[in-house]
């Protein structure tokens, strides 16, 4: 019985490769699976994807009216996933973030490792079942791990995604470092899309304190280059707290070069953000140097201070 694969809503360039590469290996396991997105590839998944030749998922907003059962990757969390998830039996998780808002019915396969990328655990996968990793596979591989951990130098990056990378990019045929940087600055091209588009792209909810937290992350080469549109971001940043209920909205803005972030910080309660890095905000941002990872240096300071 055929099921659908697919990672959470506003794709990064990590889940629509682990869903691709996912379908692959249960496919070749016996399944009959297909990998589908829950949105458009960004313009650095549209790189990688053109750069190794495979084509864009196809994109759901709902399960149920197809199968009747799926597979989760890089995200376990119900408000990430497909809007009828309740309505359809989750077989499989493959993931790297928190567990949280999750249950189901039934026993399921569940593959949680702290790594930096969930394209690393299912790099693993593949070796315990002994299969082969083709090139394109290995590409998009590669691409979910240098995404997620900005070209190794995220806090959240671990030995066995460093190990990963230098065979993937055997198996791929390209130089990681040059090929990273290339791959990671077609993401940082912003002033064709609206700051309704930027606000939205790469943002995740969660609840803290009986609050809801929107936070979005906007990487860059030039921090200025973004906060010359800071007004026009603010008024699309209000006008979604309004429209969905969120309390507090936090605009991630990454200098991926030089490895920090300034934070916009739109909504109440402020005083908690303050209190989780320690710094006052100033005209509603805050800088955050050497802070480039949402669920390591973001998320974690967050929930303990409210």
């Amino acid at each position: 019985m055929k099921e659908l694969v697919f990672g959470h809503k506003n794709p990064d360039t990590d889940t629509i490769a682990c869903a691709k590469e996912y379908a692959y290996l249960q496919n070749k396991l016996g399944g009959e699976v297909e990998a589908v997105a829950l949105g458009e590839p960004n313009d650095e998944t549209k790189f990688v994807l053109d750069y190794f030749n495979e084509p864009a998922p196809r994109v759901i907003t709902k399960a149920a009216p197809e199968v009747d059962a799926v597979m989760l990757v890089d995200h376990n969390e119900a408000q990430q996933s497909v809007d009828d998830l309740a309505d359809v039996t989750v077989t499989h998780v493959v993931d790297h973030h928190r567990i949280a808002n999750f249950e189901t019915q039934g026993p399921l396969y569940f593959h949680a490792e702290p790594l930096g990328c969930c394209s690393t655990i299912i790099y693993k996968e593949y070796k315990q079942h002994g299969i082969d990793v083709p090139k394109n596979i290995a590409g998009l591989m590669l691409s979910g791990i240098i995404s997620d951990t900005l070209l190794l130098k995220s806090p959240t990056t671990t030995d066995e995604d460093r190990q990963a990378v230098k065979e993937l990019a055997a198996i791929a045929g390209v130089n990681y470092e040059e090929y990273g940087l290339a791959m990671l600055k077609a993401g940082t091209n912003l002033d064709d899309k609206s700051e309704e588009q930027l606000i939205s792209a790469d943002a995740k909810s969660f609840n803290m304190g009986n609050k809801t937290v929107r936070i979005d992350q906007i990487n860059t080469v030039d921090l200025n280059d973004v906060f010359k549109r800071e007004a026009a971001f603010r008024a699309a940043i209000e006008k979604q707290n309004a429209a969905e209920g969120y309390d507090l909205f936090l605009l991630m803005v990454t200098d991926i070069l030089n490895s920090d972030t300034r934070l916009m910080v739109v909504g109440e309660p402020q005083a908690v953000v303050e209190k989780a890095f320690g710094k006052k905000i100033v005209d509603g941002k805050v800088d955050l140097p050497g802070v480039v990872s949402r669920k390591k240096q973001v998320v974690p300071p967050l929930e303990k201070a409210f």
